[in-house]
This record gives structure tokens, C-alpha cells and sequence, in this order.
């Protein structure tokens, strides 16, 4: 392991609802250019984890650090600087139904970049093709296209902008297997392309290995086993193996 500063970086972050610690003194970190993959089961912080990342939530207590600078507490001319190096995916591809689906692909270039609406359109019609949508799909809205196809329209929007580092929020939620098995790729396929650090969150064991140069998994707020994708299926720590294995018994089911 080498001593090079993290891109990405929780240190010791508390977060709580009420009197319910969702992140409990996290610590985890993802060097530049890795791509890792955060699991666990429902309720146990994975998405408050990416959101404490954007700044859409603020823990009570920790750092988080982005090239070893803390951006808890940003402003927000701060934050909208950062998050011009940050590209999401978000569950269900959150595209804008009322706009043609290269102005939802180029919505950041026009309205955050400042990038005239002509360049905008070209640039997005290639992040369409990079995710393999035709350019005839640009003028289409998004209620014209199957949810695989939506799918890979927010991944060309996460990419447009060719982002330092990339979140994926649950990317394979209500495909079916040969779609979601197309989308894991092409996630790969960008990452890959543009040497983005990834971060993503997901239930699909099998989306985890395929994107995931490491995964880990979050339980009661804390990291509580990581390694390296291809382990997940021969680690002997209990909690992934009940998980893996799609247990009711376990130590998961004592606490959850």
C-alpha cells in the first residue's frame, strides 16, 4: 500500500436522525483512480454515506476529505466548485421529463459550465455514443425510451463533463439481468476511460464485482470488512458471507 494521498476520504464522520447513529466514526477512503464499491443492507448508511460527499448532508462530527483537504462546511460557491469535478448516477436515472434527452445529458455543461448550447449538444451526443445510444436518441425525451436506455442516458450525463470522480447510486435497481449486466460494463468501460475514482453503492453482488476494484461493506455505521473484488466470494467474515448468501440468519439479523 502506498502512502499517497487519498482522492476521496471519511475520517471519523458521525452522522445521526434523531437519536438513530447512522454513520458511526467512519473511516474509509478511496485512493485516485480506484474504483470502490460500498455494500450492505437497507438502512445502513450507504447512500448518507455518498451524500455527506456531495455536501447534501453535513455529519455532526469528522472530516471528509477530498485530496486531503476537509470540504465539510464548504460554502455554496465552495461547493458548486466542487461539485464541478463530481459526477452522479443517480437510482432511477433522475432525468428531467420535460427536456429532450441531450439537453438532460448536456444540463450541466449549459446551465453550471457556462458551454454555448451548440457545443453542449455536440459533447453530449458523444457521451451518448460513448454509452452506446444512437444520436438519433438526443431529440428524444425520456419517456420515449425503455429504462436501460434511460439508464445509460444518466450515465452519459455523469460522464459528460469528464469528472474527477464518479458516484453511482444503486446503478442496476429495476433492470433486468441482461441490462443491468450491459450497464455494469459500461460502467467499467468509463471509469476505465476517463481514470476517474468511483464510488458506488449497490444490493447487485454481481454489478459489486464487475465495477468494483474493492469492495466494502458498511454495517451499524462502520466499515466492518473490505478487500479486493475478486474476495467477496471467499472471505470468511460473517456478516459478507450471510449477505453473499442471502442468509436470515446471521449476525446481520441480531442487529438489523
Amino acid at each position: 500500500m502506498t502512502s499517497q494521498v487519498p482522492k476521496l476520504a471519511w475520517k471519523g464522520v458521525t452522522k445521526q436522525f434523531g437519536d438513530r447513529k447512522v454513520l458511526d466514526q467512519l473511516d474509509l477512503s478511496v485512493a485516485p483512480g480506484r474504483s470502490l464499491v460500498i455494500i450492505g443492507g437497507s438502512g445502513q448508511g450507504k447512500s448518507v454515506t455518498i451524500k455527506t460527499a456531495l455536501g447534501l448532508l453535513r455529519p455532526e462530527a469528522g472530516a471528509i476529505e477530498l485530496d486531503g483537504k476537509n470540504v465539510v462546511g464548504l460554502s455554496e460557491t465552495q461547493r458548486r466548485k466542487l461539485f464541478s469535478r463530481v459526477g452522479v448516477l443517480f437510482q432511477g436515472a433522475a432525468l428531467f421529463d420535460s427536456l429532450t434527452i441531450w439537453e438532460n445529458v448536456a444540463f450541466r455543461l449549459i446551465n453550471a459550465d457556462g458551454v454555448p448550447r451548440r457545443k453542449a449538444r455536440d459533447r453530449a451526443i458523444e457521451a451518448l455514443e460513448q454509452v452506446r445510444l444512437s444520436a438519433d436518441v438526443a431529440e428524444r425525451f425520456p419517456s420515449e425510451l425503455s429504462g436501460g436506455m434511460q439508464k445509460r442516458a444518466g450515465l452519459a450525463r455523469a460522464v459528460v463533463a469528464r469528472p474527477e470522480i464518479l458516484f453511482f447510486d444503486e446503478p442496476t435497481t429495476g433492470l433486468d439481468p441482461i441490462t443491468a449486466a450491459a450497464i455494469n460494463q459500461l460502467i467499467s468501460d468509463q471509469v476505465r476511460r476517463l481514470g476517474s475514482t468511483a464510488v458506488s453503492i449497490t444490493h447487485d453482488l454481481a454489478s459489486a464485482q464487475t465495477i468494483g476494484d474493492e469492495i466494502a461493506m458498511l454495517h451499524g455505521g462502520k466499515i466492518i470488512w473490505r478487500g479486493p473484488a475478486a474476495e467477496l466470494a471467499t472471505t470468511d467474515n460473517p456478516y459478507v458471507r450471510q449477505f453473499v448468501e442471502g442468509r436470515a440468519e446471521g449476525p446481520i439479523s441480531e442487529t438489523h
